[in-house]
Formats: C-alpha cells, sequence, structure tokens
C-alpha cells in the first residue's frame, strides 16, 4: 500500500511538472502556503503592463484605475522603480486588514515572473519556488542540442 501512494504522489508530481512546463509556460514550481506575516508586503516592486512602475505620476495615474494602488504607499526609489508597502499590512499583528476584498496581485502571491525579475521570496516566508527542470536536465538538454548542429 505504502508503495502504491508513493507511486500516486509521485504520478501527481509529474502531471503538476507536465501542466506547469507545458501549458502554463512555466520554469518554477510554487509550493508551500501564506504564514500571514506580512513581510512580503513591506517592500514591494508593481508590475503594470509588463514594467516595474518606475515614477511618481505613473503611480498618481494608476490610483485611479484600480483599488489597489490606493492601499499602496512609496517607501523608496531604485534604479528598478518604485517600491512600496501596502498600507492594509496591521502594525501589530502583520496581517492584511483587507484580505476578503484583496487585489488579485495579493492573491496570486508570490509570482513566478516577479521571482524571475531578480526578486526573492523571505527564507522565512512560508512559499518557495522550485525548478521545472533540474540543472542538469537543462544543461543535458543544451548539449544534446548543440551536438545536433
Amino acid at each position: 500500500m505504502k508503495t502504491l501512494i508513493k507511486k500516486l504522489g509521485n504520478l501527481h508530481f509529474e502531471f503538476k511538472k507536465f501542466l506547469a512546463s507545458k501549458i502554463l509556460g512555466r520554469k518554477y514550481l510554487r509550493s508551500g502556503k501564506c504564514k500571514a506575516c506580512g513581510r512580503c508586503c513591506k517592500e514591494i516592486y508593481v508590475r503594470h503592463s509588463n514594467s516595474i512602475i518606475k515614477d511618481e505620476e505613473e503611480f498618481e495615474r494608476l490610483k485611479g484605475l484600480h483599488f489597489f494602488y490606493s492601499y499602496l504607499e512609496i517607501v523608496d526609489k531604485t534604479e528598478t522603480g518604485l517600491v512600496f508597502a501596502c498600507t492594509k499590512v496591521s502594525p501589530e499583528t502583520g496581517k492584511c486588514t483587507a484580505y476578503t476584498k484583496r487585489a488579485l496581485i495579493c492573491r496570486l502571491y508570490p509570482q513566478e515572473e516577479v521571482f524571475m525579475m531578480g526578486g526573492h521570496i523571505s527564507d522565512e516566508c512560508g512559499f518557495s519556488f522550485t525548478p521545472i527542470q533540474s540543472f542538469e536536465e537543462v544543461f543535458e538538454k543544451t548539449v544534446r542540442k548543440n551536438k545536433t548542429r
């Protein structure tokens, strides 16, 4: 029975890898769950129309487009763009005070795109990303591809 359960678990994992890579075009699997600590809401870059929000004028314009932007306050500006903190995070508990009405970006966090842009997830975060293909698999595939040329 344990062998069967293990085989089913492996089959489920392989199916998730197939779905993520072949259907959704992902390179990483996200696993884990939110610990509701609020760390991810304190120093964030926000992407709009395929680019990070870079200036205050753009941010002010976006505030009129969607309620989510009104939740944000600018805390820094870097070469990458504006850095935001969410005003809906309780300083006492670290939990979202607008949880039931939170924006889609919050519901989907963390997204692979942010991770791929150089963002990182805190070591204390309940989420993690695992490459769908290991470095060795990607390397072997590349070597085979180059040999056929």
